[in-house]
């Protein structure tokens, strides 16, 4: 199975754990704050709506991969909702389990991103030219090619949204664990 070491739910566990924590936030550079009228919250709360939206996004899918079996309570522990969506949808076919599968790994790559770390892109080739050097690009959201030849019509670089990535990802695994066996 793709998710054996299961990095996406440590990824999930890491942003858990380390960025919900309330950012303390100093002066200005002038020295000087503003007057509270409201304590700031303990945590920060769009980390908690980040994680709270993939748990939604894998909730949903899972039930609507085979609505004819109720899924059941979703775990308590959020980084188990992986583990929960494989074990409820195992007996559907292999398509829809690798369109599971790549969902889980995109939401794997977005986690790592939120943490600060981009370089997980760096690791899949180009979907068009095959080459490895993707980069992150923040303002856009997408994967960049560094390749100059590697060029939409109208001369731009090409960039990949993360679930185009993923699909590529798990459909090349998905292949080699087929010939495999």
């Amino acid at each position: 199975m793709l998710g054996d070491d299961d990095t996406t739910a440590r990824r999930l566990r890491l942003l858990e754990t380390e960025f919900t924590q309330h950012q303390q936030r100093g002066p200005d550079p002038t020295g000087r704050t503003a007057t509270r009228a409201e304590a700031p919250a303990p945590i920060d709360l769009g980390t908690l709506d980040y994680m709270r939206a993939a748990v939604t996004e894998i909730e949903e899918h899972t039930r609507a991969a085979d609505w004819t079996r109720p899924a059941g309570p979703v775990p308590e522990d959020a980084t188990r909702i992986y583990e929960w969506a494989r074990e409820h949808t195992a007996h559907l076919d292999e398509k829809r389990q690798q369109a599971r599968e790549a969902l889980i790994y995109r939401q794997g790559l977005e986690h790592a991103i939120a943490a600060g770390d981009t370089t997980v892109i760096r690791k899949h080739p180009c979907p068009q030219c095959g080459c490895y050097g993707l980069y992150w690009r923040a303002e856009t959201g997408k994967a960049g090619c560094v390749n100059h030849y590697c060029t939409d019509d109208d001369g731009i670089s090409r960039s990949w949204e993360l679930k185009r990535l993923a699909y590529e990802y798990v459909a090349a695994k998905s292949g080699l664990s087929a010939r495999a066996t």
